[in-house]
């Protein structure tokens, strides 16, 4: 199968968990497939990463766009640049006459048996009509995102941006979801989300997974004391959000019930609002070598997260680890997670602590839940759910074929 993967922004390092799914995803593809990966982002010229993702994936096409990515005065400024267009600033920002041009052809010719336009963000680079069948990878359904977002922001103007997102992203996501010839969700949860935009059996649910190879539970090992641990990309919104909501209401609880237990917060870019939590039992880490290492010397993993979508990746790699983990049901949300199967699910603040605490301090507690954690993470390794994903492409193909008919790409700004 000849397979067209287009993807906005670095896919290395591999530090986000979109990042993750993609790349797996792509990696197993390449070897049975004829697979193009277009590979286009911002910010400054990086021979680094073009060298890097060439060697890992033959098959990829390379365009700098050279769009702000990292300054923050020079994203303030893109925003304002952006903010008269109706499509919502998370995609315009993504869409680029080179890679407009550069799909336009690709896609009316039809040189490839089927594309993927990875996240929503890369949509209004491909063309109106698609005569080529294409499949939407929807890693969140991004209307629930900016409104949770919206609902739990404190400062001001970060608030005021996320209605603006969410405001024009209800009218935006629908549009679009409903013109490619099929869906793929990562979760039933998100797939129940988009069934008011798309006809259902237009979506198809691939489940996240993990790199089994990597992520092993040795039943043996031993934590590091009362370590607690929570990983991801340090710079991301719902992370910030999430480690500030543990930081605020719920450690207290756990120190004073557990004094000698630490916190560390492990992952890329920390934001200010996050280095501000550091002390005297709360670590910041910044980037690291090696998540597993971090997650091995953890007795407990958790996910306070209060916003998002999707599915959270590094649950099932802890999980995968052994990692007894304590969650919110947003953390959780989509995962084949059961409460205290193989996970511990709460959200109330106090009752999150308590749970926390009981893990810390009973060992039983906490053997019983890293070995259902490991037994469930075992079943989603990323060979099998690259095959899901393989059958999902041969559907999209059928699909193109008069099945279900996409509809054109409405009048949206294509800035």
């Amino acid at each position: 199968m000849k397979i067209l993967w287009v993807k906005p922004g670095k896919l290395l390092p591999l530090d986000t968990g979109g990042k993750l799914r993609s790349y797996n995803i792509l990696r197993h593809l390449s070897a049975g497939h004829e697979l193009t990966y277009l590979s286009y982002y911002g910010g400054e010229r990086d021979p680094t990463y073009e060298r890097e993702v060439v060697a890992v994936l033959p098959g990829t096409v390379l365009v700098h766009t050279g769009a702000p990515d990292s300054a923050p005065r020079e994203r303030y400024l893109d925003y304002a640049r952006h903010f008269l267009s109706s499509a919502p600033y998370t995609v315009s920002k993504f869409t680029h006459p080179q890679v407009q041009h550069l799909l336009a052809p690709w896609i009316s010719q039809r040189r490839f048996d089927v594309a993927v336009c990875d996240f929503l963000a890369s949509a209004l680079n491909f063309p109106r009509h698609l005569s080529t069948p294409t499949a939407l990878f929807q890693h969140n359904v991004e209307t629930i995102l900016w409104r949770r977002k919206a609902e739990v922001e404190t400062r001001w103007i970060d608030r005021l941006t996320s209605k603006i997102e969410y405001a024009k992203m209800r009218r935006f996501e629908p549009e679009q979801v409903r013109r490619f010839h099929h869906v793929i969700a990562v979760s039933d949860t998100d797939r129940d989300a988009m069934k008011s935009m798309v006809e259902p059996s237009q979506i198809t649910v691939v489940p996240t997974g993990v790199d089994l190879s990597r992520y092993r539970y040795d039943p043996n090992a031993v934590p590091s004391g009362p370590l607690v641990v929570f990983t991801g990309s340090m710079d991301w919104g719902p992370n910030i959000d999430g480690v500030e909501f543990f930081c605020r209401e719920i450690w207290p609880f756990i120190l004073a019930k557990v004094p000698p237990a630490r916190f560390r917060i492990v992952g890329r870019n920390p934001h200010p609002r996050v280095k501000k939590l550091a002390s005297d039992s709360v670590e910041v880490t910044g980037s690291v070598a090696s998540i597993v290492d971090h997650l091995r010397e953890a007795a407990v993993f958790v996910v306070p997260l209060r916003i998002g979508g999707g599915t959270r990746i590094k649950i099932y790699e802890a999980m995968a680890v052994g990692k007894a983990t304590v969650a919110t049901t947003v953390g959780a949300e989509g995962l084949d997670v059961r409460h205290d199967r193989d996970i511990l699910l709460l959200d109330d603040p106090v009752r999150f602590a308590e749970a926390v605490s009981s893990v810390l301090q009973d060992e039983a507690l906490r053997r019983r839940l890293e070995a259902g954690a490991a037994a469930t993470a075992a079943r989603y390794d990323w060979r099998v759910i690259t095959e899901q994903f393989v059958e999902v492409l041969r559907t999209t193909i059928k699909a193109a074929s008069g099945m279900y008919a996409p509809v054109e790409s409405p009048a949206v700004a294509r800035t």
